[in-house]
């Protein structure tokens, strides 16, 4: 089936009959500049995104995808419109959304199982100390870092480190994930290597995803649909292509896929037009 026929230009939920978690309404988003102007990023933008969605968005560097993050993230304040998280407007940072940066920022004179346990103790504190141990090495152990669980953060490589980043964010068990693109530092080894192990944990739990990512094929391989950005300044959604791959997905399975060029150049082609 040819991706042309698959793409769907409303930015809504991939399932209407599905919760809608995330919903961006009118969001705008501009800076002030000299003589009262002002530098609009993001103009009336419109995205739903429903319960266990992941989703990913693409669109050249400067048209808002970060600060479209940055904004459910809410770290950074909306200028006009409303982002509603399970159906309550998001007005500061919070736990229900767990962020995976390019950059982990681990304190590094912690081990791995104590930067996970800083969000852990945080919202689980009512739980005793040996069922949030328990949590952050469970989250560990589901990224591959069983072993590491008390290697301090500075003596762990630039993978390892963005593992525990993974970790860290699923194991305070958040509304939604935002993934801002945390495979952009690293090797295409390392990069192809954490994909599968944020695709192994996110299969197990199924927490809705919005991820930021210039690698059309990661889009592809680990996404429900492609929210593709138009250019900015004002930039909007200019079109959307869902992925209709089976799950849980192999990358060999994935790339052998008769649909996965189609996709591949419909992605293309919007970036190049």
């Amino acid at each position: 089936m040819s991706a042309s026929l698959l793409h769907n230009s409303i930015p809504a939920a991939a399932d209407n009959t599905t919760a809608v978690v995330l919903e961006c309404q009118n969001l705008t988003k501009a800076y002030p500049m000299p003589k009262g102007l002002s530098y609009v990023v993001l103009e009336n933008l419109q995205l739903s995104i429903a319960q266990g969605e992941f989703v990913s968005i693409i669109g050249h560097s400067g048209c808002g995808k970060s600060t479209l993050l940055s904004m459910i993230a809410g770290l950074n304040p909306i200028s006009g419109g409303n982002i509603l998280l399970n159906g309550a407007p998001i007005k500061g940072p919070g736990p229900d959304r767990g962020v995976i940066f390019q950059s982990p920022s681990l304190l590094p004179w912690m081990s791995a199982l104590e930067n996970v346990l800083l969000g852990v103790n945080q919202v689980f504190s009512h739980e005793s100390k040996l069922t949030r141990h328990d949590i952050a090495a469970y989250y560990l152990s589901r990224v591959g870092l069983e072993d590491a669980l008390h290697k301090k953060a500075k003596d762990l490589s630039q993978g390892m480190q963005q593992r525990v980043g993974i970790a860290r964010a699923f194991a305070i068990k958040p509304s939604i994930l935002l993934l801002d693109e945390p495979f952009g530092m690293l090797d295409s080894l390392t990069r192809a290597e954490l994909q599968d192990s944020l695709l192994e944990v996110w299969n197990r739990e199924k927490i809705t995803a919005v991820m930021i990512t210039h690698d059309v094929d990661e889009a592809i391989f680990l996404s429900d649909r492609v929210i593709m950005m138009t250019s900015g300044p004002r930039a909007q959604i200019g079109d959307v292509l869902n992925i209709h791959l089976d799950r849980p997905r192999e990358r060999k399975e994935v790339l052998e896929h008769p649909d996965f060029y189609d996709y591949r150049g419909h992605l293309i082609a919007f970036l190049e037009g």
